[in-house]
């Protein structure tokens, strides 16, 4: 099914969840932090311009911008091997190359550009599609929807079950509205952000607080401007 979007709301779409991620609309492609979200909650990296983790997607971008034959490629390709598998970190060499290659080197942003648009973009439209949402023939409409849907992918991996069983909506491919369905599911996700016991999980909430405003003033074309994500006045590119 085609999920026709203009360029303006594409980049909409994209600079949103840019703020979200690392608090600048076109994204901080060196942006590197350290949480405690790897398995059994232990302290992992997250880098990138939508955050990859170092126990989830780490080793594929990193694998990518090595054949690519980045700058610093032939310095980070030494680490392929321990990514994901052996603790990175408290290593400063690593994350230093890191920064370095998302700072410095076009060929890591364009690597980013694609992985996160293949990873997570595509997924989330083909998530939409099966789920029969989104399911209009124009460029207007349920833009909110879509900005939801890639922020659930990259925040989460997915659409979680944990936060559908929360709320009664189904999506259109078994009946139900879209307009119902999503405003349901940024409810029930903006709850479950707010009731974890992690306190970086539930400062993540400023997202579907934001997403719930753009809901609440029917923006449903993104055509009321500027957007507001985590603060950040919003326009296309």
């Amino acid at each position: 099914m085609s999920l026709p979007l203009s360029p303006s709301q594409k980049s909409l779409i994209l600079r949103v969840i840019n703020c979200f991620e690392t608090g600048s609309p076109e994204g901080n492609y060196s942006a590197l932090s350290i949480y405690a979200d790897g398995p059994h909650g232990i302290r992992q990296i997250t880098y990138g311009r939508s955050q990859v983790t170092e126990y989830g997607n780490l080793k594929r971008l990193v694998s990518l911008y090595v054949k690519g034959k980045g700058i610093f490629a032939g310095e980070l390709g030494k680490y392929l091997g321990d990514i994901g598998s052996v603790p990175l970190v408290d290593d400063k060499g690593f994350k230093a190359l890191l920064r370095s290659a998302g700072r410095k080197d076009p060929v890591m942003a364009k690597v980013q550009d694609a992985f996160f648009e293949d990873a997570y973009f595509k997924p989330a439209l083909k998530w939409a599609s099966k789920a029969n949402c989104l399911a209009f023939r124009t460029q207007r409409g349920l833009c909110p929807e879509r900005v939801t849907l890639y922020d659930s992918f990259i925040h989460s991996g997915s659409i979680l079950k944990v936060i559908r069983r929360k709320f009664p909506e189904v999506p259109p491919s078994k009946g139900g509205k879209e307009k119902p369905w999503i405003q349901a599911y940024v409810k029930a996700r903006h709850e479950w952000l707010l009731g974890s016991r992690k306190k970086f999980v539930r400062a993540s909430s400023y997202r579907t607080k934001d997403l719930m405003k753009m809901i609440e003033d029917k923006n449903w074309n993104l055509d009321k401007l500027p957007l507001i994500a985590n603060g950040i006045e919003v326009y296309p590119e």
